[in-house]
C-alpha cells in the first residue's frame, strides 16, 4: 500500500437487531411449476450474504420474490421489518439485475437511467441534485465518460455496469445483485467489488447471487445453497473448486431460472413492487 492509499474501513459485524430480509416458508410457482418450496432464511443488518446453486436452482426466482417482482404462493417476506409491500421503504434497497430491459423505443442515456434510480413509487420526479449523485455513481463504475450515450449502444458488461450505478446511487441500506459481474471484465470486477466493500463498510446489508464467490470471496461472511428450488445449505461459505479460484478464470455463466410467461422487464422493478 502506497503512503498515500488510506486503509479499508472495517466492516461493521451483523447486529442482533430485527432481520432487514426474511423469509418464511417461501414458495413461488411459475406456469403451474413449482420453483420454491419452503424457504426459510433471515439476513440480519451488515451481512454480507451469497446466494449459490447450480443453473436453474431457481435463485434468481427467490431473489425477485423477495422483492415482489414475481408472485408467491406460499409463505411470507419481510423488509425491514416490514411485511412485503407498500410499507417496505424501498429507497433504502437498491437492486441490480442481470440485464436491461427490451428497449421500449425511448433512447434513454446513461444518465438518465441511473437517475432513476432515485425514483420511488412516493417520488415520481427525481430530486434536484439526481444528476450529480447520478455522475457520481456513474463515475464508481468508471463510466463516466459514457453519460450521455443511449444505453442501448453500449456494450453488454458496459449496461450491466450502468445497472450497477442505477444501484448505487441511492446509496441503499440493502444491495441485492443478481450476477453483477457477469460479462464484466476482470478489472472492472474487482473495482467494483471495491466499491460494495465500501458500501458495506459505511453498514449496508448485501445479498448476491454468484455461480462461483470469484473475486467476492473475501467479502462473504455467509452462504445459501439452493438445490431443485429448496435452501440445502445455511452456513459458512465453500471453498472454491482449484479452477474457479486461478485468477484468470472467468465468472460468467447464464443462468435461465423460470420465469412466468408474461414476465415484464426487471429494470422497472427495482424502485417500488
Amino acid at each position: 500500500m502506497s503512503a498515500d492509499a488510506q486503509p479499508t474501513p472495517a466492516a461493521p459485524a451483523p447486529t442482533d437487531g430485527p432481520p432487514v430480509l426474511e423469509a418464511q416458508g417461501l414458495g413461488v410457482a411459475l406456469g403451474g411449476q413449482q420453483i420454491l418450496s419452503g424457504i426459510d432464511f433471515a439476513v440480519r443488518p451488515g451481512e454480507v450474504v451469497a446466494l449459490l446453486g447450480a443453473n436453474g436452482s431457481g435463485k434468481s426466482t427467490l431473489v425477485r420474490a423477495l422483492l415482489g417482482i414475481v408472485p408467491t404462493d406460499a409463505g411470507t417476506v419481510r423488509l425491514f421489518d416490514k411485511p412485503l409491500g407498500n410499507g417496505v421503504p424501498w429507497n433504502r434497497v437498491g437492486y441490480v439485475p442481470q440485464r436491461l430491459p427490451a428497449a421500449t423505443g425511448v433512447p434513454a442515456n446513461a444518465l438518465e437511467v441511473v437517475a432513476s434510480g432515485l425514483l420511488t413509487g412516493r417520488r415520481l420526479r427525481p430530486p434536484r441534485d439526481a444528476r450529480r449523485r447520478a455522475r457520481a455513481a456513474l463515475e464508481q463504475v468508471g463510466l463516466a465518460d459514457k453519460a450521455r450515450r443511449p444505453v442501448h449502444e453500449l456494450s453488454g458488461g458496459q449496461q450491466q455496469r450502468v445497472l450497477i450505478a442505477r444501484a448505487l446511487v441511492r446509496d441503499p441500506d440493502l444491495l441485492v445483485l443478481d450476477e453483477p459481474t457477469s460479462g464484466i471484465d476482470i478489472p472492472t470486477q474487482q473495482t467494483f467489488v471495491d466499491t460494495v466493500q465500501r458500501l458495506h463498510a459505511g453498514g449496508a446489508t448485501i445479498l448476491v447471487i454468484l455461480h462461483e464467490l470469484g473475486p467476492f470471496a473475501p467479502l462473504i461472511q455467509r452462504a445459501l445453497v439452493l438445490r431443485h428450488g429448496r435452501l440445502v445449505h445455511d452456513g459458512a461459505p465453500p471453498n472454491p473448486r482449484d479452477e474457479h479460484a486461478a485468477p484468470g478464470h472467468q465468472h460468467t455463466h447464464p443462468h435461465p431460472d423460470p420465469e412466468p410467461p408474461n414476465a415484464g422487464p426487471t429494470i422497472t422493478i427495482e424502485v417500488t413492487p
